[in-house]
């Protein structure tokens, strides 16, 4: 079963198990404008919950990713190298960033379903 949950910081996880697709929300999206650059860790790479993964620079800013759990990188989005406007396009779908193996599962309990996230943006 599916499970997305939502950070604060706009970050959103799908968990499959301890396997998880990591990118920004809708909402994020929006924010930024036309992304025009992503910058993603090498796969391999592990994180703590809250530690720096990614870059997204868009027309308006650069925006730092944080990691929404503990995680092991198992592999990148190698169509946002080309095409990092697919964040725009597709966020929640195409447009994911990295996808990896969940080192606490427990930790997504912390994060927001998305009836709370919506009440978070609103």
């Amino acid at each position: 079963m599916n499970k997305i949950v939502y950070t604060e910081d706009h970050e959103y996880i799908n968990a499959q198990g301890t396997t998880a697709t990591i990118g920004i929300s809708n909402y994020a999206q929006e924010q930024l404008g036309d992304i025009v650059y992503v910058e993603l860790p090498a796969v391999g790479t592990s994180f703590k919950k809250g530690d720096e993964i990614a870059v997204v620079e868009s027309v308006k800013a650069a925006s730092e990713i944080y990691a929404p759990a503990d995680f092991t990188v198992t592999e990148i989005n190698p169509a946002l190298e080309a095409d990092p406007a697919q964040v725009n396009s597709d966020a929640m779908g195409a447009g994911w960033l990295m996808k990896g193996t969940l080192e606490n599962a427990s930790q997504l309990e912390e994060l927001m379903d998305e009836t709370a996230y919506a009440t978070h943006i609103a």
